[in-house]
């Protein structure tokens, strides 16, 4: 057991050790926010879009741009939270994995053969759940695809996939 002047000096030493190490804390919290990634809000010159190079049904275009512009264009709706360190740094990041995978807005740039593959990872990915990530559409609801919705895009690029030779 220990007695009252134990206790107190533990207490103390708790106390002693504490305090600095939350105002280090909190010091490198404030700081990180001073370093923040560069936003993904590039103009595009819209001759290279998607949009621009195929035909895109507008139901298509509308579910594209709800569900998976933000990680696969040059333009990203960010949310608040993205202004928080390291929040925001893990955003960056996953966007710019995403762009690199698909980029709508530079897919006229891909060779024929890659845009035909990438609309059959389109509909593979959709079919498979695995597009929009889940962590995405857990934070964004409005992302998250119907089945309705998922048919659609599966179809869509299929189609786009089977035809692609025959707009260029």
């Amino acid at each position: 057991m220990l007695t009252q002047w134990q206790a107190i000096t533990i207490k103390n030493l708790r106390m002693n050790y504490l305090r600095p190490f939350l105002i280090v804390l909190i010091t490198f919290f404030v700081l990180i926010q001073l370093y923040r990634p560069v936003r993904n809000n590039s103009q595009s010159n819209g001759e290279k879009t998607l949009n621009q190079i195929y035909p895109v049904p507008k139901e298509v275009s509308q579910i594209l741009s709800k569900a998976c512009y933000d990680c696969h264009s040059n333009k990203t709706n960010y949310p608040w939270y993205a202004n928080i360190q390291p929040v925001g740094w893990y955003i960056s990041q996953h966007i710019s994995e995403g762009k690199q995978e698909l980029n709508f807005d530079e897919f006229g740039y891909y060779s024929i053969k890659r845009q035909k593959n990438k609309f059959k990872a389109i509909a593979s990915q959709i079919e498979d759940n695995a597009m929009p990530l889940a962590s995405y559409s857990r934070i964004h609801p409005e992302a998250e695809l119907t089945k309705a919705e998922k048919e659609l895009i599966v179809k869509w690029a299929r189609s786009m996939s089977d035809s692609i030779q025959s707009f260029k």
